[in-house]
């Protein structure tokens, strides 16, 4: 059975940090470049960030950049996402998807809200509360 669950969201002040993970199973972990996606409140699917199979590649959307890293452990089935400097705008509901590099580029040149179709696999999401 395919898993993805993430962890470590939770409720925080703005300018703290979270770091989120997404533990995998059931299918080939590093076989697969990853993304997070976030939904925040009366939103669409927002992308976060992607990094490639490898962990050498890591694309940010522009509201993210320099705030988030995104990284991964394939030995541990895991992804991450580090987050500081959080504001209240970053409340919402964060997922981890798996699935292709190749198909996602187009999805982060147009910013069109993403589907359930635009990722194989997806976990159940894991709540961020950025509250002052």
């Amino acid at each position: 059975e395919v898993q993805l669950v993430e962890s470590g969201g939770g409720m925080v002040q703005p300018g703290g940090s979270l770091r989120l993970s997404c533990e995998a199973s059931g299918f080939t972990f590093s076989g697969y470049d990853m993304s997070w996606v976030r939904r925040a409140p009366g939103k669409g699917l927002e992308w976060v960030s992607t990094i490639d199979t490898g962990g050498n590649m890591k694309i940010y959307a522009d509201s993210f950049e320099g705030r988030f890293t995104i990284s991964r452990d394939n030995a541990k089935y895991t992804l991450y996402l580090q987050m500081n400097n959080l504001t209240t705008e970053d409340t919402a509901v964060y997922f981890c998807a798996a699935g292709s590099i190749n198909y996602w580029r187009p999805l982060m040149s147009t910013k069109r809200p993403w589907t359930r179709d635009d990722a194989g696999y997806w976990g159940q999401g894991t709540q961020v509360t950025v509250f002052s």
